[in-house]
């Protein structure tokens, strides 16, 4: 390490000029690492939410379109981020106890491996056990990271460090929105590209091995671990017998509760929005081409005339009746050129989110050092509540993408208030514990967020008078009242702006 000397400590020396002007070469490297340690993790979040409605169609064994999709694709995103939250819970505080280098490798290890095997899955079941296992080192990942940084950077550093640290996430985001767009044209012909998605993500795993050669724990956490206190690291009983962290732990949990609901169940869901919302117009300019190459084969046309029938109904593969075999193989490829497209305007929906995502997590570092944590999450919020809506509702044509780019913007710009925030109003041997906590118990309540997006467009708003996608419409509007929560608990939120990390 004699070319990256370990220099841990935050200076409190005034800094006149860049952000970055105290930062040495361990510094650059330690955010390096935390940020591709993030970055694969959202890597693998993106290519679950890609995969999520083909994988549900095809192991389901249910026609694009159907309801079901949307309700078990709420199942399993809940499982997964039950997995987050438990994961988060577990290894935040095994962070502030062995450290959140070896942490952090864990985690990585984790995720990697168990988004491998989910392109094993032979149904929904055994598919929400992998996606579990995955969120488990998902969700632990998160707290070392921004606890490991905050600790590492000056202190002049520390907020612009946290705020690029989680923008450079949306690197990750794109990748995926890439791979489902290169990846796409193999449902076209007949491959399960969602079973590749997961195999991508297993590769990760190869950081952990750079991490475990090269990466230090911080001088903060081992001094604290060689006092008396550290028999506290880690401790939830600890974090909530103190008030004051009791009462930051209260406070962080519901800013993070509206941030995670508002992206995971509502948010992500975006891109089945265009799924939807454009599957007709797609389907019948396939139609169209099919009917064309036909050459005036009657035959052939009927065939395509009864899937158009069965698309416009939405009829289960299981009642499908009436084909020859030749009749079926057209079909299977017509509706395998309509699913290619659609993943194909899935992918630019998270590239579109992903682009505003970025600038939108920068943009929020920027002004909580200018005017304040607590201002910056309002307008964040406030935003992110009126952008949500206006996409479900308002969403029609890929001319409307720019309110994907928006909702993107101010629905993510919370993540990097989170990454700022909530290592500053914790302790060093509870900052990971406490990051955790905020983070992942609101993943929890969060779980059920896609459940209930679900459970709204194929119950509660369903029926002839529902049909799709104003069902989607209906459900998205409703849910994204939930970024009310976080405005009222920033009544009971301290400011931080410009104070020290608590020791």
């Amino acid at each position: 390490m004699a070319d990256l000397p370990h220099l841990a400590s935050n200076s409190t020396k005034p800094n006149a000029g860049p952000w970055y002007a105290e930062m040495n070469r361990y510094h650059w490297f330690v955010l390096t690492v935390a940020a591709l340690g993030w970055l694969f993790d959202c890597l693998d979040q993106q290519l679950f939410t890609l995969a999520r409605p083909t994988a549900m169609r095809d192991l389901l064994g249910v026609a694009s379109g159907d309801a079901r999709i949307a309700e078990w694709g709420g199942y399993a995103t809940c499982i997964f981020i039950l997995g987050w939250a438990t994961g988060g819970l577990v290894f935040g505080a095994l962070g502030d106890r062995i450290g959140r280098a070896k942490t952090m490798v864990i985690t990585i290890l984790i995720y990697s491996a168990c988004t491998g095997l989910s392109s094993l899955s032979q149904t929904v079941y055994d598919f929400a056990v992998y996606r579990f296992l995955t969120g488990l080192g998902v969700g632990g990942e998160f707290a070392v990271g921004v606890a490991l940084v905050a600790e590492v950077m000056p202190d002049s550093a520390r907020p612009r460090a946290l705020s690029l640290l989680q923008a450079l996430s949306a690197i990750g985001n794109v990748s995926a929105a890439f791979i489902g767009w290169g990846l796409a044209p193999l449902e076209a012909q007949g491959v399960s590209a969602w079973r590749i998605m997961f195999v991508i993500g297993a590769l990760p795993a190869l950081l952990a091995l750079v991490i475990r050669s090269r990466l230090k724990e911080p001088d903060r956490w081992q001094a604290v671990t060689q006092e008396a206190g550290a028999r506290e690291a880690g401790s939830y009983r600890a974090l909530f017998r103190d008030p004051r962290w009791r009462r930051n732990a209260l406070v962080g949990l519901f800013l993070a509760i509206p941030g995670v609901v508002g992206l995971w169940g509502i948010g992500f869901f975006s891109g089945d929005l265009t799924r939807v919302v454009f599957r007709r117009g797609i389907a019948e300019a396939v139609f169209a081409e099919a009917r064309q190459n036909a050459a005036g084969d009657a035959a052939q046309i009927a065939i395509i005339d009864q899937l158009d029938a069965w698309e416009k109904n939405l009829t289960p593969k299981d009642q499908r009746t009436g084909l020859d075999p030749a009749g079926e193989s057209l079909v299977m490829g017509l509706e395998s050129t309509i699913s290619s497209r659609q993943t194909r305007w899935q992918s630019i929906t998270m590239l579109c989110q992903q682009v505003g995502a970025f600038l939108g997590m920068y943009a929020f570092g920027l002004l909580a050092q200018t005017i304040g944590r607590r201002p910056t999450f309002l307008m964040a919020f406030t935003a992110a509540m009126l952008s949500t809506a206006l996409v479900f509702w308002k969403l029609n044509s890929p001319s409307d993408f720019w309110m994907i780019i928006v909702m993107g913007f101010f629905q993510l710009s919370l993540f990097a208030g989170y990454a700022i925030y909530f290592p500053e109003i914790f302790p060093t041997h509870l900052r990971s514990t406490g990051t955790s906590f905020c983070y992942n118990v609101g993943r929890y309540v969060a779980a059920f967020g896609p459940v209930v997006f679900g459970l709204l467009t194929s119950r509660v708003f369903s029926g002839p008078e529902f049909p799709a996608p104003l069902n989607w419409r209906f459900a998205g509007m409703s849910m994204s009242l939930i970024f009310l929560v976080g405005i009222v608990a920033l009544a009971f939120a301290p400011e931080t702006k410009g104070r020290p990390l608590p020791d």
